[in-house]
């Protein structure tokens, strides 16, 4: 079953240095946790903060070529996830037909964020997590990733500061 789910926060696990985006079920207390690049992030927490560009980035970029091929996202939908990678599905209309296109859940959601289109997580990823971060031993078990809660959550602008601070060398010591 989806369930309806929309950017709660952006936080910084500091055990790893790594950017945690919070998704969290509509009319509901249960939370998603996908620990994300520093990139994914940047574009998540920009479009948050209602940043504008002179010119394109690459998410505004795929929107516009989604648009001029006639394309209509649709929704976004967090399918699953296996070792320690989450999947996603960007859900496309294009003359009256539907695509679905695999993408990274980071991805996913900065562009439906830039069209305002709804987002999805299988209900099942929504347990898992609640499990994941209580116990650690049972999330081994059922082979889950290893979540932990984040520490600190930051709004975008915070985020965006974090991430324009990290030199080059931090993004070599991404394990997700």
């Amino acid at each position: 079953m989806l369930v309806e789910v929309k950017v709660q926060s952006l936080a910084l696990d500091r055990t790893t240095n790594t950017p945690v985006v919070i998704l969290q079920e509509v009319g509901g207390e249960r939370v998603l946790p996908i620990w994300i690049g520093p990139g994914e992030a940047s574009a998540i927490a920009m479009q948050l903060a209602d940043m504008e560009f002179s010119r394109p980035l690459t998410h505004d970029l795929l929107c516009s070529v989604l648009k001029g091929l006639g394309g209509d996202l649709q929704r976004v939908v967090i399918t699953k996830v296996e070792h320690s990678t989450y999947y996603a599905e960007l859900i496309v209309r294009r003359n009256g037909e539907v695509i679905s296109l695999d993408a990274r859940p980071s991805d996913s959601i900065a562009v439906a964020l830039r069209v305002d289109a709804r987002i999805f997580a299988d209900g099942d990823l929504l347990e898992e997590a609640t499990i994941e971060i209580a116990d650690e031993e049972t999330a081994a078990e059922l082979d889950l990733p290893q979540l932990r809660e984040p520490e600190v959550i930051m709004g975008p602008k915070e985020l965006q500061e974090h991430l324009r601070r990290l030199n080059p060398e931090d993004f070599g010591r991404f394990t997700p």
